[in-house]
C-alpha cells in the first residue's frame, strides 16, 4: 500500500550541540515506571525498599551492554570492516531485547547471591516491571521508525488497520510504502501480559512461576510478531530468525523448569513466601 507522510523527529530536545533522543527518553520512562511497580510490590511483601533501586543501578548498564553485544554478534558482517567505533554506536540503533534480558537476569542472579536473598522472589516481583518496560520501550522503536513489519495490503488496512490512529500509521510510512506496526502489536501483547502477571500475584503460585509465565507469554507473542518483521537477526544467512529460535527455546525451557522445580521440591514456597503445604501420602 503506497503512502506519503513526513516522519516524526527522533530528537526530543537539543541542549547546545547535544541531542536528546526520544528513544532514550522513552526507555528511561519505562525503566522508571517499572521500578515504581517493583518497589511498591517489594514493600508490600516486606522487603527493603532499596533492593530494586540498588539492583537497577547494576542491571541497566548490564542490560545495555549485553543488548549491544548480542546484536553485534549476529550482525558482525556489518561491523567487521570498521570503523571499530561503530560497535559502540548505540545511538545509531542496534540493541536486542533478548540480550538485555540475559544481562539483567544474570545481574539479578549475582545480586541476589551477594545480598543473600531469593533470586526467584526478585524475579517474580520484577517480571511485570520487565514487561512494562518492554511495552513502553517499543514506542522508542516507533519514534525511530524501526522494528516495523512487511508492507500492508489494501485488504489488511481496510479490515483492521484502519482502526489504528493515523499518527501511528503515518509513522509506518517508510519510503512511500505503508508497513505493519509490529512495535504496536508487541506493545499491546505486553500490556495484556502485565494484566495476567498481576492476576497471578493474587493467585499466589509457587516462586519462580510468575517469572516463567512472563518468559512464556512474551516469547509466544515475540515468535509470531518476529515472523512479520523486516529487520530480524538471522542464523545461517536468511534461514533461521534468531528471535524466533530463542523464543521457542525459552518457552520449552521455562515449562521444563517449572515442572522440574515442583518435582524436586525446589519450588517449596509460594510467591508470598509461605511454605507449600505438601499432602501426605
Amino acid at each position: 500500500m503506497m503512502c506519503t507522510t513526513q516522519p516524526y523527529s527522533r530528537v526530543f530536545l537539543e541542549i547546545g550541540n547535544w541531542p536528546i533522543y526520544w528513544y532514550g527518553v522513552i526507555i528511561a520512562t519505562g525503566a522508571f515506571l517499572g521500578l515504581l511497580l517493583a518497589t511498591r510490590e517489594s514493600d508490600r511483601l516486606g522487603l527493603k525498599k532499596d533492593i530494586f533501586v540498588d539492583l537497577l543501578v547494576f542491571a541497566i548498564p548490564a542490560a545495555i551492554i549485553f543488548a549491544r553485544i548480542y546484536y553485534v554478534i549476529f550482525e558482525w558482517d556489518r561491523y567487521a570492516d570498521g570503523p571499530w567505533w561503530g560497535i559502540f554506536a548505540i545511538w545509531e540503533g542496534g540493541i536486542a531485547i533478548h540480550g538485555a534480558l540475559i544481562g539483567s537476569v544474570l545481574t539479578a542472579w549475582i545480586y541476589a547471591r551477594v545480598r543473600k536473598i531469593s533470586f526467584w522472589q526478585l524475579a517474580d516481583i520484577a517480571a511485570p516491571s520487565l514487561l512494562l518496560g518492554q511495552a513502553i520501550g517499543r514506542w522508542g522503536n516507533f519514534m525511530n521508525q524501526e522494528a516495523y513489519g512487511g508492507p500492508v495490503s489494501e485488504e489488511a488496512y481496510n479490515n483492521f488497520l484502519r482502526f489504528v490512529p493515523d499518527f501511528i500509521m503515518n509513522q509506518m510510512c517508510v519510503d512511500g510504502v505503508m508497513h505493519h506496526p509490529t512495535f504496536l502489536y508487541e506493545s499491546v501483547w505486553s500490556f495484556i501480559g502485565i494484566a495476567i502477571l498481576l492476576y497471578l500475584r493474587k493467585v499466589n503460585p509457587r516462586r519462580g512461576e510468575i517469572f516463567f509465565s512472563y518468559l512464556i507469554w512474551y516469547s509466544i507473542g515475540r515468535y509470531f510478531i518476529e515472523a512479520m518483521r523486516t529487520d530480524s537477526l538471522y542464523l545461517f544467512g536468511t534461514t533461521i530468525r534468531v528471535a524466533m529460535l530463542i523464543s521457542v527455546l525459552i518457552i520449552v525451557g521455562s515449562v521444563i523448569a517449572m515442572f522440574y522445580r515442583r518435582k524436586t521440591g525446589l519450588a517449596d514456597k509460594h510467591y508470598n513466601g509461605k511454605k507449600v503445604n505438601k499432602k501426605k501420602k
